[in-house]
C-alpha cells in the first residue's frame, strides 16, 4: 500500500529572556522553503527532512512535504509568524482528508511562542484538530528539547537525536519514519512516556561525547531492543527558556504494556537526578581564557568556546568581554567569530580593503551580558555578503549566510564581524572569508559544543568560557519567574 505522509520541518529553540522577537523575517533570513524548494535545498544532507525522503523512497509514500522553517534560536515566536507556518501544515492537513495516512514532523521541542510556553504541543494540537481520524503522528526532536505533556499526548511517536553535537539528524528521521511506516500498517500502535526531574539541565546539557551520558545512551539503545519498546530518547532540556514544563526528560515511545518503559525511564531520570552537579567543563573567566592563550605553546591550536555568548541557544554573539581580555593580554595570531554587529559591518562597507578603521564593535543589545561596545582600531582585510556552503558534519553541502561580514585585524585579532546572529561550528565559516583556522595558534568560537565535530580534529587544546553572556552558567542572575519552584540549581534541593 502507498501511504500519503504528511511532512514538514519547523524548528525554533527559543531564549525566552532575549529581547529580540522571533517574527517571520527571522524564518525568511534563516530559512523559509515550500515543497520543492525545500526537498532541492535540504533533501541530500543531515537533515529531518533528508530521513524522511529516504523512507519515502524504501516505501514508495506518496510524500507530501509542506514547508521547512527554521530561525536562529532568540526571544519568543510571534503569533503571526507562528500562525503564518503552523498554518501552511495544518492547512495541507485538512485539505488532504481521509487520503492522510501519517504524518511526519521534524520539530525542535523548545519552541516558545508570544501566546504558549509549548509552541510544539500547540502545532500538535492544531494539526489534530484539523485531520479527520487519527492518523499516526511521528515527530523527531533535538535533545535541548522541553518536552511537554501535551507533546506526549498528540504525537504518537517521538524520537530525539542520540548525539551532541547532533551528527545524526537524518538517522533520527529513519527511526521516526520506521516507526511511522508501522504504525500505518497496524503492526504497532505506539504511545510516548515521560519521566522528569526538577532541573533546568542536565548537568552537561546533554553532551555525549564524554561524560555519563556516553553510558545513559548506549543503555537507551538496549532498551530499545526489549520487546515493546520502540525509541528511547534523553533529553538533557533547554534551560534558558521561563516556562513551567521546563527540565531534563525521558521519553519512551512504546507498543503495548507501559510498565517496563515507565520503570526503565524513572530509572534513567533518576541517575540524571544523581548527577546533577558532576559538571564536566571548567568554565574559565574572560581573564582566565586570556592567560591561558597568551602563553600557549602547543602544536596545534588552542580552542576557546565562548560558551555563554553561543547565538545557537539565543544569546546575542556579541559580548566583548572576553576579546577585551584576548587584546589587554596581547594575544597574537588568534581568530575570533563571530561578532555579531550589523552596524559595524555597515560603517565598515564603506571602507577600503587594507584601510585602517576605527569602529565600535560589540556589546550593543545589552551590556549588561558580557560587556560594552569597545573602542577600537584595526586593518580591513575582508569584505563579504556572507554567504557559504559548509563542509563539515552538521553543516555540510547546507547553504549558509552570516549577511553582510568583515574582517577585521585588531592588534593580532583577526575577528569575523557578522550582521546575522548564528554560532560558529564549522571551519568554512572562518575559511571563506579568507580566515585559514589551521593557520592560527588560538582561535575563538562563539559555540557551546556543536563545534566540536569540525573543530576538535584540528584542536590542540579546547577550553571554555563563560563571559558573563545570556547564556551564561550562573542561572541565578537570569531572571526567572515561571519556571516550577523548587528547582535545581536554583535552590538548594
Amino acid at each position: 500500500m502507498n501511504y500519503c505522509v504528511l511532512t514538514a520541518e519547523f524548528a525554533h529553540e527559543t531564549n525566552t529572556f532575549n529581547v529580540i522577537q522571533t517574527n517571520y523575517s527571522a524564518f525568511a533570513t534563516q530559512g523559509l522553503l515550500e515543497g520543492q524548494a525545500a526537498i532541492a535545498a535540504r533533501g541530500e544532507a543531515n537533515t529531518e527532512l533528508a530521513g524522511f525522503l529516504d523512507l519515502s523512497r524504501k516505501y514508495n509514500w506518496n510524500l507530501v512535504h509542506t514547508i521547512s522553517a527554521d530561525a536562529e534560536p532568540a526571544g519568543p515566536v510571534t503569533r503571526d509568524a507562528f500562525d503564518r507556518i503552523t498554518g501552511k501544515i495544518v492547512d495541507k492537513a485538512r485539505e488532504l482528508g481521509d487520503r492522510l495516512d501519517g504524518v511526519l514532523l521534524g520539530l525542535h521541542g523548545a519552541m516558545v511562542t508570544e501566546f504558549s510556553q509549548d509552541g510544539e504541543g500547540e502545532l500538535l494540537e492544531r494539526l489534530r484538530c484539523a485531520v479527520p481520524r487519527r492518523v499516526p503522528i511521528a515527530v523527531t526532536l533535538d535533545p535541548h528539547a522541553n518536552v511537554t505533556a501535551k507533546m506526549c499526548e498528540h504525537a504518537n511517536i517521538l524520537v530525539s537525536f542520540k548525539t551532541y553535537p547532533h551528527v545524526d539528524i537524518r538517522e533520527t528521521a529513519h527511526h521516526a519514519g520506521e516507526l511511522l511506516q508501522r504504525a500505518m500498517a497496524g503492526s504497532i500502535a505506539p504511545k510516548t512516556l515521560l519521566a522528569r526531574r526538577p532541573m533546568l539541565e542536565e548537568a552537561n546539557a546533554g553532551r555525549t561525547d564524554i561524560g555519563p551520558m556516553v553510558e545513559w545512551i548506549a543503555e537507551a539503545r538496549k532498551h530499545e531492543t526489549t520487546p515493546g519498546a520502540l525509541a528511547v530518547s534523553i533529553n538533557g532540556a533547554f534551560p534558558n527558556a521561563d516556562i513551567a514544563e521546563i527540565g531534563p526528560t525521558v521519553l519512551v515511545t512504546y507498543d503495548g504494556d507501559p510498565t517496563p518503559h515507565k520503570a526503565f525511564a524513572e530509572q534513567v531520570a533518576d541517575k540524571i537526578w544523581d548527577n546533577r552537579a558532576n559538571v564536566l567543563n571548567t568554565f574559565h573567566t574572560p581573564e582566565e581564557a586570556a592567560s591561558m592563550a597568551a602563553n600557549y605553546r602547543g602544536a596545534r591550536p588552542l580552542i576557546i568556546a565562548e560558551y555563554s555568548d553561543n547565538p545557537g541557544a539565543g544569546a546575542y554573539g556579541d559580548a566583548t568581554a572576553l576579546l577585551a581580555a584576548l587584546l589587554k593580554s596581547k594575544v597574537q595570531n588568534a581568530c575570533f567569530g563571530p561578532m555579531v554587529d550589523p552596524e559595524a559591518v555597515k560603517h565598515l562597507s564603506v571602507m577600503q580593503i587594507g584601510d585602517l578603521v576605527s569602529l565600535s564593535l560589540g556589546g550593543k543589545m545589552d551590556p549588561r551580558f558580557g560587556g560594552s561596545p569597545l573602542q577600537v582600531t584595526g586593518k580591513l582585510l575582508h569584505l563579504s555578503d556572507g554567504k557559504l556552503v559548509g563542509t563539515g558534519a552538521q553543516l555540510g553541502g547546507l547553504e549558509f549566510s552570516f549577511g553582510p561580514t568583515a574582517v577585521v585585524d585588531i592588534d593580532g585579532v583577526i575577528v569575523l564581524v557578522v550582521s546575522e546572529r548564528s554560532q560558529l561550528l564549522d571551519q568554512q565559516q572562518f575559511r571563506a572569508f579568507g580566515i585559514e583556522p589551521t593557520a592560527h595558534r588560538v582561535i575563538v568560537v562563539k559555540s557551546m559544543q556543536h563545534f566540536r565535530a569540525d573543530f576538535e580534529p584540528i584542536a590542540g587544546e579546547i577550553i571554555v568560557c563563560d563571559s558573563g553572556a545570556l547564556c551564561t552558567m550562573d542561572y541565578n542572575s537570569i531572571p526567572y519567574r515561571n519556571v516550577p519552584r523548587p528547582i535545581y540549581p536554583l535552590d538548594a534541593i
